[in-house]
């Protein structure tokens, strides 16, 4: 027998979210796979829309899907003790890594815009804060160390991806 519930539409209207997100969630294993009414209607149960909730809370808080299925896993294993503190901290360590490397860029940005760069391969500006423009000046065969510029790291994934 089916029992009560709320098809994809009224879901998805409740949570705030497309359908297809439903369907997609459902893929990723965050949602449980629903019962289907006689015509095939998923019907999915009314704590649902407080699921949809937390997984948009924690996207909202800048973890991965990955990371949401990995959180609501640890939770339903009841063996969340710390777990939610950790990644947050983890998370905070992440975030503001990106933020030093976006102030970097920012930096490097105001240097361009102020010494009045106004081409990324024929700057003409005389004090051009790209190091590659001063060694495009130099005359054939003359080789200088390349000019202290602003040092932009790679991001946290792309670090990780590089390394052994």
């Amino acid at each position: 027998m089916i029992g009560e519930g709320l098809r994809s539409g009224e879901l998805a209207a409740a949570a705030g979210v497309n359908p297809q997100t439903l369907r997609y969630y459902e893929r990723r294993g965050l949602l449980a796979e629903p019962e289907r009414t006689p015509g095939g209607h998923r019907l999915y149960p009314p704590d649902a829309v407080t699921l949809l909730g937390v997984i948009k809370a924690a996207q909202r808080l800048g973890f991965t899907l990955d990371e949401v299925a990995d959180l609501l896993d640890t939770g339903r294993r009841r063996h969340p003790a710390g777990a939610l503190k950790e990644r947050a901290l983890a998370k905070l360590d992440e975030i503001n890594s990106r933020i030093r490397d976006l102030e970097t860029i920012r930096a490097a940005l105001v240097g361009v815009v102020e010494a009045g760069c106004d081409s990324l391969t024929d700057c003409t500006c005389p004090d051009c804060p790209l190091p590659y423009i001063e060694i495009a000046r130099r005359p054939p065969g003359r080789s200088e160390t390349i000019p202290p510029g602003p040092a932009i790291s790679p991001s946290p994934a792309a670090r990780t991806r590089s390394e052994p």
